[in-house]
């Protein structure tokens, strides 16, 4: 049986959302599947932008794997970036990942 990975979502404003996700799913698509503000993901995943740009807990981060070449790429002409920073159709939702905190960028820090 398919169990669903929760997925907690923070806003600049100390809001916090949680959703759920299957195993597979990335977390751009538990995002845009649940109108998360902040995650835009114009390319849809492709990996050929950076509007699902997102900040990962510290404390999950490792837990993510590693970065895709295109990812890092990406990522390094993008605004705001950290060293938490990932593109969130590259996180791929596993079981180890449940209560993963993501850190939305507020538009207005994307200029």
């Amino acid at each position: 049986m398919e169990r669903e990975i929760r997925v907690v979502f923070v806003h600049s404003n100390g809001r916090r959302e949680c959703h759920l996700g299957r195993d597979g799913e990335s977390v751009m698509d538990v995002a845009l599947d649940n109108g998360v503000p902040g995650i835009l993901a114009q390319c849809g995943g492709g990996c050929t932008c950076s509007t699902c740009h997102c900040y990962v807990d510290q404390s999950w981060y490792a837990k993510c794997g590693e970065m895709h070449p295109d990812e890092v790429d990406i990522l390094s002409f993008t605004p705001n970036r950290r060293s938490n920073s990932r593109l969130s159709c590259q996180i791929s939702l596993t079981r180890p990942l449940d209560g993963i905190c993501i850190y939305t960028i507020d538009e207005s820090d994307k200029e």
